[in-house]
Parts: C-alpha cells; structure tokens; sequence
C-alpha cells in the first residue's frame, strides 16, 4: 500500500525511518506517495476557496469563481509536485558534502516523506479562518522539520552530528525554494493568471 508509513511517522518516527531504511521502495513508489499527498492541499485549496469561502478577521468572506479555484489549485498540485522533486534533487547533491552517497529513491523517499505533515495541514481548511490554518500550518511545519532532522541520519547513513548540519543545510535550501515558488507565482499573476473574486 502506497501510504502504509503514513501512521507510523506520526506515531514512532524514528522507527518508521527505520523501516523505511530497510524496505527501500522503488523510486516510482515514493513518487506515488507525494503524488497522491499531494491532492490532498490541492483539493482543499478548491474546496474551500470556491464553496466555503475565506474569512480574514471581521470582513466579508473571499470567495472565488470555481473556473479560478480549478485553475489555481491544478498549479498548486503541479507546484507542490515540482518543489518535492527540487527538494529531492538538492539532497540528493549536498549529501556529497557530507560524505553520503544516497540513491535518487533514498533522496526522494526522505523528500516525500518529509512534506507529508505540511500536506496534511490542508485539513484544516474545512475551517478557513486564517489564523486557525495558520496555526495548525505552525504545527505541521515544526513536525515536518522534525522529521527532516530524525530522518535523514538514517536514510543518508551518516553520523548524528553530522546529520544535523546536514538537515539545518536542507532546511535553508528548501526556505529558499519556497521563496522561489512563491516569487514564481507572483509572476504568473501579473500576467493574467490570478484569481477570480466571485461574491460572497
């Protein structure tokens, strides 16, 4: 089954790194994994943004046309697949730094992985009341850094201390790439292809 270390990264992490470790699925397995993650934001962003509408403190709720969120939330699917596929790509070449020498599937497996809890956040927006999907994004952020660090001394098979460092460094990369995303979107929205406000 394509998600069957879901569970266990929330409930025993380090030992379902382990296992991860031990089984080392094909590359096309963890691609399934993310790609299917993956929905789950994109669907949401849908939903919640064409018919449950945004609420920002006490103003009327933001909606927007279902043509707009459509098109919107199939660029954030693709956007979402892009940066984990950047992400692996980047651990997989600073691992030489470190003296690792991991497989593209062990870099994959630790991106896909990694992302899961930050995907998963987009439950939340069956309430869209910005400060609660803040909130609960904070939380998924925290985990999802949490297991980058307890993750990657066992997929790399590197050493603690070294792990660390070598975790902080992908931590850094992939603020840069969210940065990068996000400064993408923006120019894609001055040529036409931002969202649709429909009336609440």
């Amino acid at each position: 089954m394509i998600l069957n270390h879901l569970l266990g990264l929330y409930t025993h992490p380090r030992e379902e790194w382990q296992s991860i470790d031990n089984r080392h699925e094909s590359y096309f397995y963890s691609l399934s994994h993310i790609a299917i993650i993956a929905l789950i934001p994109s669907v949401m962003a849908y939903y919640s943004s064409a018919h449950l509408g945004w609420s920002i403190g006490a103003g009327d709720l933001i909606l927007l046309t279902e043509a707009s969120a459509l098109k919107m939330s199939v660029g954030m699917y693709f956007g979402l697949m892009a940066g984990v596929l950047a992400l692996s790509a980047l651990i997989h070449e600073l691992a030489k730094t470190f003296d690792a020498d991991p497989t593209y599937t062990q870099s994959l497996e630790l991106a896909a992985y990694t992302a899961t809890p930050l995907f998963m956040v987009a439950f939340a927006a069956f309430y869209p009341v910005l400060w609660f999907v803040m909130s609960v994004g904070l939380i998924g952020l925290a985990y999802s850094v949490y297991l980058l660090y307890s993750g990657t001394p066992i997929l790399m098979h590197i050493p603690q201390g070294k792990g660390f460092i070598y975790s902080s460094t992908v931590v850094t990369c992939g603020l840069v790439l969210l940065a990068i995303l996000m400064a993408s979107s923006i120019i894609l929205w001055s040529f036409g292809m931002g969202p649709v406000f429909t009336a609440g």
